[in-house]
């Protein structure tokens, strides 16, 4: 920690904490709330903890701000937080709840590109997703942004600290990635993580990591005791589980959490 006094080194928001679902869901409004597992999608009308957009976080340090995953619902996290600038943006993958977003963009690419980066199948992806942003017809609107699209596997370094690539499985995608950024890591989606992934994150003072419900194992995710089991594994100085669906309780179920872990929670800030 820097003295007091003196600039944070890095301050970190929760942009989203939800999954591609969102919290409400759709599905429980249907319902007219009466499905819902433990009351959170109806709850989230009154706690605003429980209000959970699609997963991305924003890391500002050493005067510039790093935008991880653009989300489908990016334009209302940067009217929230009022984001006054995008220096960079990092993809974990390619799913559609974590580049959804990209139009939106545009209006932090006025005066430049805005270079954005991630594993060359999330790269190809999102090439093929939005093919008019890098092959635009000859009558251009004011719709366009502009970016710089670069694929990476291997650390590099980004407004001075160390990005670090984190490999993780997460279904079928094999470009699937976490990132440590200096002090932070984050790990929104995955399933397994291989041992190069975990010896990258050593040391690490901030976990910010995928716990898509409380019980019933995925597919594709870690649910909530693997979630707590991993984090007790990398020791960080503090941890913070996003992705959550509507079956994760702040009240209920932070009593099974360590007091070094919390639930992330939208506009969430952390500063380190």
């Amino acid at each position: 920690m820097k003295p007091a006094g003196h600039e944070a080194e890095m301050e970190i928001i929760i942009l989203g904490s939800g999954t591609s679902h969102g919290v409400p869901s759709i599905d429980c409004m249907l319902d007219g709330y009466a499905n819902c597992p433990k009351n959170v999608c109806r709850e989230s009308l009154g706690d605003p903890r429980h209000k959970r957009t699609r997963s991305s976080i924003v890391a500002a340090y050493n005067g510039r701000r790093v935008l991880v995953d653009v989300s489908s619902d990016f334009r209302e996290q940067a009217l929230r937080e009022r984001i006054p600038a995008i220096d960079a943006v990092l993809i974990t993958h390619a799913h559609a709840d974590h580049i959804s977003g990209i139009p939106d963009i545009r209006s932090y690419t006025r005066e430049h590109a805005v270079p954005m980066y991630g594993s060359q199948e999330s790269v190809d992806r999102i090439r093929q997703s939005f093919d008019y942003i890098f092959n635009p017809p000859e009558m251009r609107g004011g719709g366009i942004p502009r970016i710089e699209l670069l694929a990476i596997d291997r650390p590099f370094e980004l407004f001075g600290e160390t990005v670090i690539p984190l490999a993780v499985e997460h279904g079928s995608l094999r470009g699937a990635y976490g990132f440590r950024i200096g002090p932070l890591a984050y790990i929104p989606d995955l399933k397994t993580m291989p041992q190069e992934s975990m010896d990258s994150l050593r040391g690490v003072r901030c976990l910010i990591i995928d716990a898509l419900r409380d019980e019933r194992p995925h597919s594709t995710h870690i649910i909530l005791p693997e979630s707590i089991a991993l984090a007790r594994q990398i020791r960080p100085e503090k941890t913070y589980f996003t992705h959550l669906c509507h079956t994760i309780h702040y009240v209920a179920d932070s009593g099974k959490l360590d007091d070094t872990m919390m639930f992330a929670y939208d506009g969430l800030k952390i500063t380190l």
